[in-house]
């Protein structure tokens, strides 16, 4: 039995895996690559260039790979890659990059998207993340693993957030959120450190402690920002588990302009 549905349009060059299957009145374009073990429910559709990768679910309603929402866009070859295990819901829009960054849009491992999800162009989603209903990444947006957005929370473009980050609902992001920190509001404010996070991850109660500390040195020392940096790294040397922090505080990626973190 074909696992494509008679009323789904293929077209002709898609390369899907020979158990990939395909729901009633989905259309997957040019350019399109399905790796194996994934489903595609019914009414989705699928543009290219688009690499998908293995055991992906994307459910009815999803735009996956559409052009970018870029008033500059015109028709340049960009693209979309999906990395394994992903699930998408209802609605979501995945967007390909643009020829203003690397002309990609990159979605790593084992990340779910919830009903009306938004990635915008040229964003780079590591892997383990949470998007809940309607959560939106603007273009640009580097997001690490691990991370959890809540419902109705937005990010601005050309934004970081960091490993472990929690994004409160409705909170919306204007500048950098460091690793392990809770954001929330209008625009966003560290709250606290996501510890409930950290001991689902596996974190040690003394790990968490040294991270809060850590916290305390960024956002309650009244140090500024390179003094508090500085004794952060200090402390890295015996605490491993500062080291994404560290990282973030010392990230100076030529690609683009830093906005400054939450503070």
């Amino acid at each position: 039995m074909s696992r494509i549905h008679s009323t789904a349009l293929i077209a002709p060059d898609a390369q899907l895996a020979d158990d990939v299957e395909i729901g009633a009145y989905s259309v997957v374009g040019p350019g399109v690559t399905v790796g194996a073990g994934t489903w595609v429910g019914p009414h989705v559709v699928i543009e290219g260039p688009t690499t998908i990768g293995r055991e992906n679910r994307i459910f009815q309603f999803a735009s996956i790979g559409a052009a970018p929402q870029d008033l500059k866009y015109r028709g340049e070859p960009t693209r979309l890659e999906i990395g394994d295990r992903n699930t998408f819901r209802e609605n979501c829009t995945i967007n390909r990059g643009t020829t203003k960054d690397q002309l990609v849009t990159r979605i790593a491992d084992d990340n779910l998207f919830m009903a009306g999800s938004h990635v915008g162009h040229d964003s780079v989603i590591g892997s383990h993340c949470v998007f809940a209903n309607y959560a939106t990444l603007g273009g640009h947006v580097e997001m690490a693993d691990w991370v959890h957005m809540g419902g109705f929370s937005g990010v601005h473009q050309f934004c970081v957030v960091g490993v472990h980050a929690f994004i409160a609902n409705n909170t919306a992001v204007t500048r950098d959120v460091p690793p392990f920190v809770m954001a929330v509001g209008r625009p966003a404010e560290p709250h606290s450190v996501n510890s409930e996070g950290l001991k689902r991850r596996g974190y040690t109660a003394e790990q968490i402690r040294n991270i809060r500390d850590a916290y305390r040195i960024l956002y309650r020392s009244q140090l500024k920002l390179h003094e508090a940096t500085e004794q952060i790294t200090q402390r890295a040397a015996a605490q491993p588990e500062l080291a994404p922090l560290v990282a973030f505080l010392n990230d100076s990626t030529p690609r683009r302009e830093r906005v400054g973190i939450v503070r």
